[in-house]
């Protein structure tokens, strides 16, 4: 009888730690629906939903790369990159807005490939390559501009940003497909069940006869397409192309992952968790927000959420650590 309550209790305390990051989230959304009496209205959550979907978007590419102990720094300058060309090529160039959005989603694919490449075949640090690939973007968008906005693209071009299926935004849509997409990917697939291999054991995994270096440089295409859509939703709902709109769209992306608990180090993580993790950076800034706070301060409390949730990383690799050697 023991033994059975024993290991029932072991059964419940496995279970809430596996998903503490649920319960984080309604706790933090119990806090600002008590705080804030505005925080509950229906528009305003829904509004929450539409300002986490972009970043949630490319949370799930982000996801796959850290998944094998990579990083991209560059996701933020590729939508300020594509944020000028895309709009560019519209009122310029008279593109219609389906070849411009082509020609954008091909732009980030060489991105992506450019990263892999990098990082796989001249054996580049994933935090360098994709660095310096965030200052050629960056550069090149300003270039491109000359700092200036472009707008002037076609009202049919909003749709995608602006636009609701039923009561629900369309990219609070867009975002939980993918999430299922990526769901999908990482649990029923090769190449999801690679990405952890090489996370845990790069080595090992390539022993195993896994092809490391193609399913790495996948992996950066991936979170480049995904980039892709996250930064033409932006770009719709602004319906302003300007080379800024991407500054420090990285750093929360990384932040909302690494919360959700995916490994820095590669091999772990679940993408539910990270759909909690991008929850919790849109609760904590929406209700900032409403609270009267300016936009700094949310950075304060995104890079505490940052540190603290590396730190909690780095504690549980140890504990597994030592748990495996008794």
């Amino acid at each position: 009888m023991n033994k059975t309550n024993g290991s029932r209790s072991n059964a419940v305390k496995k279970w809430i730690n596996h998903n503490v990051i649920v319960f984080a989230f309604l706790g933090i959304f119990v806090i600002f629906s008590i705080i804030s009496p505005t925080f509950l209205n229906v528009d305003n959550l829904l509004n929450i939903t539409r300002q986490i979907s972009f970043r949630g978007i490319a949370a799930v590419g982000m996801t796959m790369v850290i998944l094998t102990g990579g990083i991209d720094l560059s996701i933020g300058s590729t939508i300020e990159i594509l944020n000028i060309v895309c709009p560019t090529l519209m009122v310029s160039y008279g593109m219609s807005p389906f070849m411009a959005i082509l020609i954008s989603f091909c732009l980030s694919l060489a991105v992506g490939l450019a990263n892999g490449i990098l990082i796989t075949k001249a054996h580049i640090p994933p935090m360098i390559a994709t660095m310096a690939f965030m200052n050629i973007l960056y550069g090149g968008a300003y270039i491109i501009s000359g700092g200036q906005p472009v707008f002037g693209f076609p009202d049919s071009f909003a749709k995608m940003g602006q636009g609701y299926i039923g009561e629900v935004p369309i990219p609070t849509v867009i975002m939980i497909l993918t999430f299922v997409a990526g769901g999908i990917i990482l649990t029923r697939t090769t190449f999801g069940r690679s990405l952890y291999a090489i996370g845990g054991n790069m080595e090992a995994a390539r022993l195993s006869g896994i092809k490391v270096d193609r399913v790495l440089i996948i992996a950066y295409i991936m979170d480049s397409l995904f980039t892709c859509v996250a930064g033409l939703l932006m770009l719709s709902r602004l319906m302003s192309g300007t080379p800024n709109t991407g500054r420090g769209f990285e750093f929360e992306v990384i932040t909302a992952v690494v919360l959700g608990g995916v490994s820095v180090s590669g091999g772990a993580g679940r993408l539910f968790a990270v759909f909690f993790g991008v929850m919790i950076i849109g609760v904590m800034n929406n209700g900032l927000t409403l609270m009267g706070l300016n936009t700094y301060w949310q950075y304060v409390m995104n890079g505490i959420v940052l540190v603290i949730a590396v730190g909690l990383d780095y504690y549980s690799r140890i504990r597994a650590s030592k748990a495996a050697k008794a």
